[in-house]
């Protein structure tokens, strides 16, 4: 596997501010977006199985301000002002994890969580999955560690170990095992079928 250092975001770009409907109201850099109890804005959320129905998990940098070192889905983050959401999860997979594959959507919910004192998510996330069996380089600065793993492990770890998990992971996963098995199996034509 190869890795690659290369600054992919900024505290300055500008958000997308939305209703709780996703209609745009504005924008906000990414920095007030996440300051204090954070404003609503919108975000997407990847998973990313291999042909063996395995997720690939990240561990974020631990340079990022929110939830550093913690386990969390293949990748997530933010469309830009003026940019489409497919759009920017195929670009952000893209600069992570070199990854290139079809993206399809499953459902879109909103959450806020904070962290600590430092900031919080508040978010209208989509969450997406893929399917990818190629070559990984992955993004030192965004991800500090990777892995693939079985569904049913990574149930197990989220129940036994669940502040190393990012709680949007967790709540994504909890929602996709109990309504989006099915689609997630069709949508990726997966001969051997997922297990959560």
């Amino acid at each position: 596997m190869k890795t690659r250092d290369e600054a992919v975001s900024s505290p300055d770009e500008l958000l997308i501010l939305v209703d709780p409907s996703d209609n745009e109201v504005g924008f906000l850099s990414k920095a007030e977006c996440h300051t204090g109890d954070g404003q609503l804005h919108r975000a997407f959320s990847v998973f990313i199985f291999n042909s063996s129905g395995q997720v690939l998990l990240q561990k974020r940098s631990h340079q990022k301000k929110l939830w550093g070192l913690h386990w969390s889905n293949s990748c997530c983050s933010h469309p830009r002002k003026g940019e489409e959401l497919n759009q920017a999860a195929k670009r952000r997979i893209s600069e992570e994890l070199s990854i290139d594959c079809d993206l399809h959507f499953i459902y879109k919910f909103s959450y806020q969580e904070s962290f600590e004192e430092k900031g919080s998510e508040h978010e209208l996330c989509s969450v997406l999955v893929g399917l990818y069996d190629g070559d990984l380089s992955v993004n030192k600065t965004e991800i500090a560690d990777w892995q693939y793993i079985d569904g049913k492990e990574l149930s197990t770890a989220i129940e036994e170990h669940p502040e190393q998990y990012t709680p949007w992971l967790k709540m994504e996963w909890a929602e996709m095992r109990k309504n989006y098995v099915n689609l997630i199996n069709d949508l990726l034509d997966l001969s051997l079928r997922l297990e959560f």
